[in-house]
């Protein structure tokens, strides 16, 4: 079984399991179905308001699919988050990605 398909069937059976759901959204990026996972990666987000790392895929994906303005606000929430959690690397690269936008 892929890894769609596996975090898929555990997510159905448990949709309020936000790992699962967070799995998933990797699992579909990682396939190459990025605008599939993004309403999982915005559940996500939306669950903690310290879970850095699915906003940080949620703002790259924004600004993949020619959406800079959405992009912009989380990808700044998510940089916040990194300097609050001390993660020196993701922090640095959401600078560097705020720096072009």
């Amino acid at each position: 079984m892929d890894r769609v398909a596996q975090f898929t069937a555990l997510v159905e059976r448990q949709p309020d399991n936000h790992l699962f759901r967070f799995s998933l959204a990797q699992a579909l990026l990682a396939a190459g179905r990025e605008t599939e996972a993004e309403p999982h990666l915005r559940t996500c987000a939306e669950s903690k308001a310290d879970w850095m790392l699915p906003r940080i895929l949620l703002g790259k994906h924004l600004l993949k699919t020619g959406r800079p303005d959405e992009a912009k606000p989380v990808l700044e929430n998510a940089l916040q988050l990194a300097i609050e959690q001390d993660h020196e690397d993701p922090a640095a690269e959401l600078r560097a990605i705020l720096a072009g936008l």
